[in-house]
């Protein structure tokens, strides 16, 4: 028995896609939802898989690095394309880090996947 859990937070961020052929390649923003997807093999003794307070606090610690920055300045996006697929790749090993080094309320989960909405109609998923 597994449960899948999946919470949503938001940012904002400018960029430009390196390489690009097209307007893309110009400075601008998004603001960024990203879901992150966790199993969790059981219930605690009430009745939760975890504490989604847990899952949001870990997002918003890897999420305020990326806030209303200029992501071509960050690392590792200093060196790689600041794209939905790098960002979600990016967030994913971020939160399995933090998973594996058993952060406080994060230590019974495992990562499904990452998705990043640079818009409402555009995406990327990242899982291993």
């Amino acid at each position: 028995m597994a449960y899948e859990l999946k919470v949503i937070r938001t940012f904002s961020a400018a960029h430009r896609l390196r390489g690009y052929k097209g307007k893309c390649e110009e400075l601008h923003g998004h603001n960024y939802r990203v879901e992150v997807e966790l199993s969790v093999s059981g219930l605690d003794g009430i009745g939760l898989a975890m504490d989604f307070g847990e899952i949001k606090s870990c997002m918003d610690n890897i999420l305020e690095g990326l806030d209303h920055r200029f992501l071509n300045e960050v690392p590792p996006f200093d060196r790689d394309n600041p794209s939905a697929e790098n960002l979600a790749r990016y967030i994913y090993g971020e939160m399995k880090k933090r998973i594996s080094r058993g952060s406080p309320g994060l230590d019974s989960a495992s990562m499904l996947a990452c998705t990043v909405w640079e818009s409402d109609t555009a995406a990327a998923t990242y899982r291993e």
